[in-house]
């Protein structure tokens, strides 16, 4: 995962064009660059995030950010029980609870 001004982005690589392609993720923007060496898909990656954050202040558009890491969420009051009980059964509060078994289902780890 690239990283930059609070951006991350995914890389992947075509073997028959001999490109990196890469995507900002966690944006709901498109922001896509290439490269074909590491040093330009890097270079690339500064120069699209540089200018899509210029567009945006030219336009007087705020700059989609980075996700907060805050989810509002719903549950039923069953639910809400069942997850308080399972947290506290672990010695955890249910904010940690919660967000350890949603990045173990997210990202398998």
């Amino acid at each position: 995962m690239m990283k930059y001004k609070g951006y991350n982005a995914a890389v992947s690589f075509d073997y028959e064009a001999g490109v990196f392609h890469g995507e900002v993720v966690d944006t709901r923007d498109v922001i896509v660059f290439e490269g074909d060496s590491v040093a330009r898909l890097e270079e690339e990656f500064r120069f699209s995030i540089d200018d899509y954050l210029a567009a945006c202040a030219e336009r007087g558009r705020t700059p989609d950010r980075p996700f907060s890491g805050r989810i509002p969420l719903r549950l039923s009051p069953d639910v809400h029980r069942a997850a308080m009980t399972a947290a506290k059964a672990e010695g955890k509060s249910l904010n940690a609870w919660l967000s350890e078994t949603i990045e173990r289902a997210a990202i398998g780890t």
